[in-house]
């Protein structure tokens, strides 16, 4: 079981340099093992003595700092750890949401769909600049005025849980979540805009009767998807609930799309009509028999990627 001592180095040697990490879990460990003895010598129990120790040594952030020989005096040692930790959730949060935001109206209800990628990025920036300009000025003019923020002082109760390796990177999910999202507005997009000339009337690359079938399931699947993606990065390491959620959300996409375009349901045949090449032989079959093989490779590659993570993270 780990104990205190150890959650508290552990959360020490997360903000000091990896090449003394080593140096420095051997002499704080030693350090606070003398002071409890000390305290046990004086009749103070063991447990009691070691929570009033680490209690003594104060925020391992602050601890680690010292050790790093680091200021924190970006805008005042009062301030700089509350100011850093707010900043750092809201920069985590807020940009990709706003990205994410405007790309999807970008791509579904406004004139340049091939630039709702670019338009979420650029959002996404100036809503970053914005938050750390903001946040900074509103801590800096608090510690101008010596304004007290009354927070709880620490204590070991705020020793965060045993550190877990992280299987699921932000880098991952962030790229999941953009291909959810731009799939999700392509279905909607192909309804409303047409890549071939076609008049004055739109013509959806996809059938519009799936509109009242298949295409709701399709843009549920995905959201639920969006779901699966965040909780899977809030636990960091994949489950065996989680792979299962994830194959069933696979099967739940894959089978209808396959269905639809072994039994030509998928396109919409007025698209197809104006594209010669398709109608040319059996091209719209070896069209759709390569996307079905990509569709079950993707499929049965995450699927397996999945499990043998599952069964890392039990080890």
């Amino acid at each position: 079981m780990t104990t205190l001592t150890d959650r508290y180095v552990a959360a020490t040697l997360r903000s000091v340099p990896a090449a003394r990490r080593g140096e420095i879990a051997t002499e704080l460990r030693a350090s606070i093992e003398d002071m409890i003895e000390g305290r046990a010598a004086a009749g103070e129990a063991s447990a009691a003595a070691e929570r009033e120790v680490l209690t003594e040594l104060g925020d391992p952030a602050q601890l680690a700092a010292r050790y790093a020989d680091r200021r924190l005096q970006l805008i005042g040692p009062t301030y700089y750890l509350v100011w850093q930790r707010l900043l750092v959730t809201l920069l985590s949060i807020i940009p990709g949401i706003v990205g994410v935001v405007v790309g999807v109206v970008e791509a579904t209800a406004g004139d340049n769909p091939g630039g709702a990628v670019g338009a979420g990025i650029v959002a996404a920036f100036q809503t970053a600049v914005q938050i750390a300009f903001w946040v900074t000025v509103v801590f800096a003019v608090l510690e101008r005025l010596g304004t007290p923020l009354n927070l709880p002082d620490w204590t070991v109760d705020d020793l965060p849980d045993e550190p877990v390796e992280r299987d699921v990177t932000l880098t991952d999910t962030c790229a999941s979540l953009v291909a959810l999202v731009l799939t999700a507005a392509f279905l909607v997009w192909q309804h409303f805009q047409t890549l071939v000339p076609a008049g004055s009337d739109q013509l959806a690359i996809l059938d519009p009767a799936l509109w009242t079938s298949w295409l709701p399931v399709l843009l549920a699947v995905m959201v639920v998807s969006v779901g699966l993606e965040l909780t899977k990065y809030r636990i960091g390491r994949w489950t065996w609930p989680l792979v299962a959620v994830n194959a069933l959300l696979h099967l739940t996409f894959a089978v209808p799309v396959i269905w639809l375009l072994l039994t030509d349901r998928l396109l919409n045949p007025e698209f197809v009509a104006r594209i010669p090449w398709l109608r040319d032989g059996d091209n719209l079959d070896t069209v759709a028999t390569g996307v079905v093989v990509g569709i079950v490779a993707i499929v049965i590659w995450d699927v397996i990627d999945s499990v043998v993570k599952a069964l890392r993270a039990r080890r």
